[in-house]
């Protein structure tokens, strides 16, 4: 055992960290084989005033995902809540996406839903939520908030090779739900080169223990903490807010464009990658999606089978800063 500021960090019996599937890996529908093609689903949303629960029902159909596999579980949405700003469609994730999701998964059979984020730039993540917007939601919905960074804590093994931790130290709340889901904002990003379903599972480390902006990852690199992070918790969903992004210099600084998708799927780099040819990126030219590529699933279209809308009749280039040394590169042609 260790502690930091009063907390108690417990090492995680090993039965339980693989009973609980992270790091073995899987994804919703089957078991995650990098052997076969992995389905993509890009599904049209003309703004956040759609009936997008039934959207994401339609997605999950798409999908191949049956009832049963829902039906009784408890399910954890990590949407990406980065800044305290009202009436600022393109930071956070959308509080009627997320609702959305709330809905759909319960009309599914859901035993519970709740939302966990833990901010990288916010010490104070219930602000977020307030100034976001999502506090109505939760209230109306009686939808329980848990935030990440102070979360109680468990240290496990870290089940990928890119920053030489051997450990990762994780919030507990993590083990208390059978479906993790990244529901990220389609951005750019100043040092990653775009922030998608992987990025956001940064939120997921606790700043209580890894600091603000999680200053630890930065250390060990951002793409190697990602593709760690990703290897060893596996989110079985991702669904991303595409209906509004943020093109130039994300995750903060940037400004809307108006993509009009979500971006559904059960392995995250495949969805990243087709979020990338839509935002027309080169996806091998993100760092964290080659890296991912070996062992957590395909980034190239050879791999991928797109669904729903053709990434053709959808993309919409996003703009990239030549002043950003990630965004360089990035551009198709």
């Amino acid at each position: 055992m260790d502690k930091i500021r009063g907390q108690r960090i417990a090492a995680l019996p090993r039965r339980k960290f693989l009973a609980l599937g992270l790091g073995a890996g899987a994804s919703l529908a089957t078991d995650c084989s990098l052997k076969r093609k992995e389905p993509v689903l890009i599904l049209k949303a003309e703004s956040y005033r759609d009936d997008l629960r039934q959207i994401l029902l339609n997605g999950f159909k798409e999908l191949g995902i049956p009832r049963d596999q829902i039906a009784g579980k408890r399910v954890l949405l990590k949407p990406n809540l980065i800044e305290p700003q009202r009436n600022c469609e393109h930071i956070n994730t959308s509080p009627l996406l997320l609702e959305a999701a709330v809905a759909a998964f319960l009309h599914l059979g859901a035993a519970s839903v709740v939302i966990g984020e833990g901010g990288g730039h916010t010490v104070d993540s219930y602000l977020v939520v307030e100034e976001a917007g999502l506090s109505d939601v939760l209230r109306e919905h009686r939808i329980k908030f848990i935030d990440l960074n102070f979360s109680s804590l468990a240290v496990v093994p870290n089940q990928g090779r890119h920053t030489g931790m051997k450990h990762l130290v994780l919030p507990r709340d993590l083990f208390d739900v059978d479906i993790l889901v990244s529901m990220p904002k389609m951005k750019t990003h100043h040092w990653a080169g775009a922030t998608l379903s992987m990025k956001n599972l940064f939120g997921i480390m606790p700043g209580a223990f890894y600091g603000w902006p999680k200053n630890v990852l930065h250390l060990h690199g951002i793409p190697n903490s990602i593709v760690d992070i990703n290897t060893t918790v596996r989110a079985k969903l991702a669904i991303v807010d595409g209906i509004v992004g943020m093109e130039g210099d994300g995750p903060i600084m940037g400004t809307p464009v108006n993509a009009k998708v979500i971006v559904m799927g059960t392995n995250l780099p495949a969805v990243d990658a087709t979020c990338a040819g839509i935002m027309d990126l080169r996806p091998e030219k993100i760092e964290y999606l080659k890296l991912a590529e070996n062992d957590l699933g395909p980034i190239s279209l050879s791999g991928i089978v797109q669904r729903g809308e053709k990434i053709e009749t959808v993309r919409r280039p996003f703009e990239l800063l030549d002043f950003i040394p990630a965004h360089r590169v990035l551009r198709n042609g």
